[in-house]
């Protein structure tokens, strides 16, 4: 009893702070943008302030909103208000001076991370929370809509989190009548989408998150008989769960041309081609994340540099193509043998990699090699994984994409990295995972 009244004793404070605050950003600011889903017929359109809007879109947490802009987006989404480096308000502040607009991420807690849908006292505490967050930022005009949690149906089997979620959506048209509802959700089946209508009929549209199995996205809507409006929230890859393995297990990634042609197909085929409920996307991931490797999901290299990928969205975004474009490359090979050969190698032997590049604008390219350990983690949906250990690796520079190196002079699996740039902000990469056995010096 005592832990109850704390805890609700701490939301009243938190929720008079907020009244406060958002007092005082609202003699800031101009007021909140209009937003609307209309449905004409079978078809559904958004609208801004009574404008059409086609979401051109990107996933976003700590990636660089300018250069989004500058692209040709026009929108970004995130998983929550403060990411931990900037808070709800300073990230819609840059949107609004970027010209974007935001779906905003409500963190809501998932069950398979020991969230109880069956506790009442969890869930209103969590209600609460989020309520404080919508009474912040919902006047910010450059928000655009409410993404309530993200994936919840992942690992999770109890069906109460759409009452839940229902709940919050309803709390939010209440508060604000200005932004649509939706929840974020990973993939999408006849029985998720039955638990939807029967549970969470407060919600203005629902996103869809799908990387390879994309192409199957109409069918699946067809065997859902969902025809309401829905954006597609993340995609992207070929995802490492989806993708072909080695012997050993190791997801076989795409090189950065390769990523690029598929996202072109993807958008076209199974995104644009859809006029009638699909209101737009945000790509994955506007930034760079460690997600089994460094550059599996990533549109961006760590150190900043854009790939084929962005080029590519670039041109599906404004019908040109950028004025500097990201090198082209081939498949990365160890001793002639490609990642689909299963390659094995001796510890401690000598072995030569060779990948090609082209740059279209003739900008001179430059190399980097290193080795990693493979990942070993197990994480699903996104969670945080610790990058592998890089590997003192002797590394001879042959020229023009052509090395000779030194394999680890330890058993186990690891992958040899290439990056290539072509000094104006751009950069392709590939992989190649391998194995070593045997002991030799």
């Amino acid at each position: 009893m005592q832990g109850f009244i704390l805890a609700t004793l701490l939301v009243y404070l938190t929720a008079g702070h907020v009244h406060a605050e958002q007092d005082r950003l609202l003699g800031a600011q101009p007021g909140p943008s209009n937003v609307r889903v209309l449905k004409a017929g079978n078809s559904y359109q958004l609208l801004v302030d009574g404008k059409p809007f086609y979401v051109k879109g990107a996933g976003l947490e700590f990636g660089n909103q300018e250069a989004l802009a500058r692209q040709g987006g026009n929108s970004f989404r995130t998983w929550r208000t403060d990411n931990g480096l900037e808070t709800g308000q300073a990230v819609l502040d840059r949107a609004q001076a970027n010209g974007l607009y935001v779906t905003m991420g409500l963190h809501v807690a998932g069950e398979r991370g020991g969230f109880d849908y069956d506790d009442p006292l969890q869930v209103a505490l969590q209600l609460e929370r989020i309520k404080t967050e919508i009474l912040l930022y919902k006047d910010h005009p450059a928000l655009l809509m409410w993404a309530i949690g993200n994936e919840l149906n992942l690992g999770a089997d109890n069906p109460k989190v759409w009452d839940a979620v229902n709940q919050i959506s309803e709390m939010i048209h209440q508060l604000d009548p200005n932004h649509p509802t939706m929840t974020n959700l990973a993939g999408f089946n006849p029985e998720l989408a039955a638990q939807l209508k029967s549970r969470a009929g407060s919600l203005d549209l629902i996103g869809i998150q799908l990387y390879g199995d994309i192409a199957r996205l109409p069918e699946i809507l067809r065997q859902s008989n969902w025809t309401g409006p829905y954006l597609v929230t993340e995609w992207g890859p070929t995802g490492h769960w989806e993708i072909a393995v080695t012997d050993w297990g190791a997801p076989i990634e795409d090189n950065s041309s390769q990523k690029a042609y598929l996202l072109g197909e993807r958008y076209r085929n199974y995104i644009l081609n859809d006029q009638r409920q699909c209101l737009g996307s945000y790509v994955f991931l506007w930034g760079q994340k460690q997600e089994r490797t460094p550059t599996w999901y990533s549109l961006f290299l760590e150190s900043g540099e854009s790939t084929a990928s962005v080029d590519t969205m670039h041109q599906l975004w404004t019908g040109t193509r950028p004025a500097n474009q990201s090198p082209a490359i081939s498949e990365l090979q160890i001793d002639s043998r490609q990642a689909n050969s299963n390659v094995k190698l001796d510890a401690g032997k000598i072995y030569n990699a060779r990948i090609h590049a082209l740059d279209a604008d003739q900008d001179s390219l430059t190399f980097r090699w290193l080795v990693m350990q493979e990942s070993s983690a197990k994480s699903v949906g996104g969670d945080y994984e610790d990058a592998p250990a890089i590997i003192t690796s002797e590394i001879t520079d042959l020229g023009n994409g052509h090395i000779q190196f030194k394999a680890p002079t330890i058993v186990g699996n690891f992958r040899l990295f290439v990056y290539v740039y072509d000094g104006k902000g751009h950069a392709g990469h590939a992989n190649i995972p391998f194995q070593v056995s045997g002991l030799k010096y």
